[in-house]
C-alpha cells in the first residue's frame, strides 16, 4: 500500500483560506491516499471543509508504516498554542476563557497545553518526528510567518528547528523568506495555495453562483456588487461609521451594491453582528448581508463580484485567482505593522493594485482597483497558478 499523504494545517476550524488548502493539495495529488489532519478532530464538512483527524491519532494509527506529512499553507509559523487553542473553541467558550485568563500568560500557556494535549509552542508548525514511529517525510508548502521575529524566543527557536529539519520548505512571501534567510534557513517562494481555486474549481464555483444565496444576490444587484468583509476587531462604532461613509461613496460613484460576508466564523475572525450593524448604517438598499458560511458559497460570492475589499488575505487571493480587483483594509491599530496581507501583495500582486489601505482611504483605493486593466488581472492570475504548480511539483520531487 502506498504511504499515505497527511495534509496538515489549521483546517480544523472555520476559516475560509485554511479550508481551501486541503482541497487544493488533494486535487494536485490524484491517486494518493489523503489523510486530513489538524491539532484537533473536527468535522468541517457541513461548511464545505473536511473531516479532520487529530494529528496524534493519525500518528498512532499508522504505527511504524512510512508516511508523508505536508504542512499546507497558512500563517502557521507565528501561531502560538494559546491562539490555536482559543480558535478551536466555540465562540461563547472562547470569549469566556479569554476574559478569565486575560493578562495571565502563564495560565494561558498551561490552559492551551491541557486543551490541545501537546507541549508544542507553535502546534501547527512544530511536528516532532518522534510522534511518528515509522519513517516520515516532512514538507512545508507556501507557509507564512511575517511576525515570527516578534514571537517569544522559545517559540521562534522551536519553529526554526522544525523548519531546518524539514525535507522541503517553501514560504508565500518575501518577508517571511528574508526572516528565515537571516536565521540561516533557505526557503523557496511559492504563492499561497488559494491562487489555484479558479483553475482547479472554477467550474464548481461558477455553477454555485447560479443558485442559492449568490444567485439571489446577483438578482438584487443587476449592476453588480462589491464583496466586502472585515474581521471582528473592525466592529467598534467609530470604525463602522468611517467604513460606512467610504462604502456609501463607492456605491454612489459606481452603482455597485455592497455584499457583506464572513471569511471565517472561528473565534477572532468575523462576526455576523458587525456586518449587520454596518449594513444598517449604509444608505438606502445598497447593502445585503450574506449569511452562508459554506466554503464554495463564499468562493462563488467573490467570483461573481466586481471586486473585493476587506481584511482577509484569502478574500484578496481568491479575487486574484478570478482576475478581480482587490483591496485589503488595515485596522487602525495595525498601522505600524506590515502584516501578511501587505507582505503577500508586495511579493505577488501588480504594482498599481492597492495593497493595504486605511479605512478612510478605502473608497479611493477601490475606485483605483476597479480601473485596473482586465488583461493585467487575468495575466496575474495565470502567472500565479503557473508559479504554484512549479513549486508544488518541486516539492513532490524532493519528497519522492
Amino acid at each position: 500500500m502506498d504511504a499515505p499523504v497527511i495534509l496538515f494545517g489549521a483546517f480544523d476550524r472555520h476559516n475560509f483560506g485554511d479550508m481551501l488548502f486541503p482541497h487544493v493539495a488533494a486535487a494536485l495529488l490524484p491517486g494518493r491516499r489523503h489523510v486530513f489532519a489538524g491539532i484537533a478532530q473536527r468535522d468541517l464538512r457541513p461548511w464545505g471543509g473536511h473531516a479532520v483527524e487529530a494529528l496524534r491519532a493519525v500518528a498512532a494509527s499508522l504505527g511504524d508504516r512510512p508516511a508523508t506529512l505536508i504542512h499546507v499553507g497558512g500563517e502557521i509559523l507565528s501561531c502560538d498554542a494559546w491562539q490555536a487553542a482559543v480558535m478551536l473553541e466555540q465562540p461563547a467558550a472562547a470569549r469566556s476563557v479569554v476574559r478569565r485568563l486575560d493578562g495571565h500568560p502563564g495560565e494561558q500557556r498551561e490552559w492551551a497545553r491541557t486543551t490541545l494535549g501537546t507541549q508544542a509552542r507553535a502546534p501547527y508548525a512544530t511536528t516532532a518526528r518522534a510522534t511518528f514511529p515509522g519513517p516520515l517525510r516532512v514538507a512545508y508548502l507556501a507557509v507564512g510567518g511575517v511576525e515570527l521575529d516578534a514571537c517569544d524566543g522559545a517559540l521562534r527557536s522551536d519553529v526554526l528547528a522544525a523548519l531546518a529539519a524539514a525535507d522541503d520548505l517553501s514560504v508565500r512571501d518575501r518577508q517571511t523568506q528574508a526572516r528565515l534567510q537571516a536565521a540561516g534557513i533557505t526557503a523557496r517562494l511559492a504563492p499561497d495555495p488559494a491562487v489555484m481555486v479558479a483553475e482547479l474549481f472554477g467550474e464548481t464555483v461558477r455553477a454555485r453562483a447560479q443558485t442559492g444565496e449568490v444567485a439571489r444576490l446577483r438578482d438584487a444587484f443587476p449592476q453588480g456588487y462589491l464583496a466586502v468583509q472585515f474581521s471582528a476587531d473592525f466592529g467598534d462604532d467609530e470604525t463602522l461609521a468611517r467604513l460606512a461613509a467610504q462604502l456609501d461613496r463607492v456605491s454612489a460613484s459606481t452603482g455597485l451594491g455592497i455584499a457583506l460576508f464572513r471569511a471565517g466564523a472561528a473565534p477572532w475572525h468575523d462576526e455576523l453582528d458587525a456586518l449587520q450593524r454596518l449594513a444598517a448604517r449604509l444608505r438606502g438598499k445598497s447593502a445585503t448581508v450574506f449569511e452562508s458560511l459554506d466554503l464554495w458559497d463564499i468562493c462563488a460570492l467573490i467570483a461573481a463580484a466586481r471586486g473585493y475589499c476587506g481584511s482577509s488575505l484569502h478574500g484578496r487571493i481568491v479575487a486574484m485567482a478570478f482576475a478581480l480587483p482587490r483591496v485589503n483594509l488595515r485596522h487602525p491599530s495595525a498601522q505600524a505593522r506590515t502584516g501578511k496581507q501587505a507582505a503577500f501583495a508586495s511579493t505577488w500582486d501588480l504594482a498599481e493594485m492597492p495593497a493595504v489601505v486605511d479605512v478612510d482611504d478605502a473608497a479611493s483605493a477601490i475606485e483605483q482597483a476597479l480601473a485596473t486593466d482586465p488583461a493585467q488581472l487575468a495575466g496575474t492570475a495565470a502567472r500565479l497558478a503557473v508559479r504554484f504548480r512549479e513549486a508544488f511539483n518541486a516539492m513532490r520531487e524532493r519528497l519522492a
